[in-house]
């Protein structure tokens, strides 16, 4: 088998998810420092959140973090796996992901997440859906007859 037209886009697409990560790796750094929350704790503690934003804000932006990292597994293998017969689309899946997660992360991280996360969280999802079903067919198109 081999690669079809178009299946360029795939790696460029993929690696923008890495380029998000980093993004917000380095922005929870940001915010831990200004929490003044040490290494190895995760988040501040309920206490801490109630008498100080920088602390709401470093977990919000952790939490978001944390959510990129629980979808990127699925988005990546989803993403390769679509692309072997649908590059175009699930490169713009995959991009469409990326961006959402980046529109998610600053509205999140806003201190506010019940009111601001939910566009980016929508077609974040709606993004995986797409190219978890498109992978699916895919994979299901590619499986040896009985």
């Amino acid at each position: 088998m081999s690669l079809p037209e178009g299946y360029g886009y795939i790696p460029s697409s993929l690696i923008t998810i890495g380029w998000v990560l980093v993004w917000q790796f380095y922005m929870v750094g940001k915010y831990r420092k200004k929490a003044g929350i040490e290494y190895f704790q995760l988040y501040a503690e309920k206490a801490g959140v109630k008498d100080s934003t920088a602390a709401l804000r470093l977990n919000c932006m952790q939490r978001a973090h944390q959510n990129t990292l629980e979808q990127a597994p699925v988005v990546l293998v989803s993403t390769v796996v679509a692309g072997l017969k649908y590059p175009a689309l699930a490169a713009a899946m995959c991009a469409a992901y990326s961006l959402t997660r980046v529109v998610y992360t600053i509205r999140y991280k806003s201190g506010k997440p019940k009111r601001v996360r939910m566009y980016g969280s929508v077609v974040s999802h709606l993004s995986i859906l797409g190219l978890l079903f498109t992978a699916t067919y895919v994979a299901f198109q590619l499986f040896p007859p009985c």
